[in-house]
């Protein structure tokens, strides 16, 4: 039991530390409510232009 819950905190402190990753999951969540919104009044999912998300 205790090798198990070693082992579930590595993984989370691993996966929670990059906040990279964190950002990158929050831009793919804004892109894909841009995406559905535009789907949503017809118009194509890209919306027909680049994306102005920041690069950082």
């Amino acid at each position: 039991m205790k090798m198990l819950l070693a082992l579930l905190a590595v993984v989370s402190v691993t996966a929670l530390t990059s906040c990279n990753t964190a950002i990158g999951m929050g831009r793919d969540f804004r892109q894909l409510g841009i995406m559905m919104e535009n789907k949503a009044h017809g118009r194509p999912a890209n919306g027909g232009e680049q994306d102005n998300l920041p690069t950082y």
